[in-house]
């Protein structure tokens, strides 16, 4: 259903992150070649392989300690054109990766408050949404931390970092997480 609204309300907004994309050779490149995330294009046996600390093998510690796989994303169903359904699915595969960038966690606040930058970065309404409702779901605890800590880290960084519907994370997994970070434009959130 979340996948259904970001896609039925998405459509001026893919359009302007295909444009932004556009505008940047590694997002033209990405436009162009269409890469996919799957288990097996990202070859998640040779990433687990790799040194901890670099950002491949951090993606797929965060893929083996929350169970998941890319694998699991929902195609796209409701963008007619082409090019911006691509641009969604794009969207939706590189999610964990931005987990593995910022280090927030994958809870219920860590979760709003990555569609806090994901909203800054991409002005997607499916973000505005759950980061405007989703603390209705919190505890008052809860909600402090996010409002205190996790969205002004949001706002600043989803503002001040390279667009990053515009990375081919395939090509950074042997740099180091910190390096990454910083090339970026992306200071890791503060743990609470």
């Amino acid at each position: 259903m979340v996948a259904a609204l970001g896609e039925t309300t998405g459509g001026v907004f893919l359009e302007r992150i295909r444009d932004q994309m556009l505008l940047d050779p590694e997002g033209r490149r990405i436009l162009r070649e269409r890469p996919v995330i799957t288990s097996e294009t990202m070859q998640l046996d040779k990433l687990r392989e790799l040194p901890d600390g670099t950002f491949g093998r951090e993606y797929v510690r965060f893929l083996d300690d929350q169970q998941v796989s890319p694998d699991t994303r929902e195609p796209v169903h409701f963008v007619d054109s082409e090019e911006l359904a691509y641009v969604m699915q794009r969207y939706r595969e590189t999610h964990d990766f931005y987990h593995t960038l910022t280090g927030l966690p994958v809870t219920v606040d860590g979760e709003i408050a990555l569609k806090w930058f994901e909203m800054v970065q991409t002005g997607l309404p499916m973000t505005m949404l759950s980061s405007f409702f989703g603390p209705l779901r919190l505890s008052h605890e809860e909600r402090q931390r996010l409002f205190d800590v996790y969205v002004p880290w949001a706002l600043e960084n989803g503002s001040n970092s390279k667009l990053l519907m515009n990375v081919r994370w395939e090509e950074w997994f042997e740099k180091p997480v910190e390096q990454v970070q910083r090339e970026l434009g992306v200071q890791p959130c503060p743990q609470v």
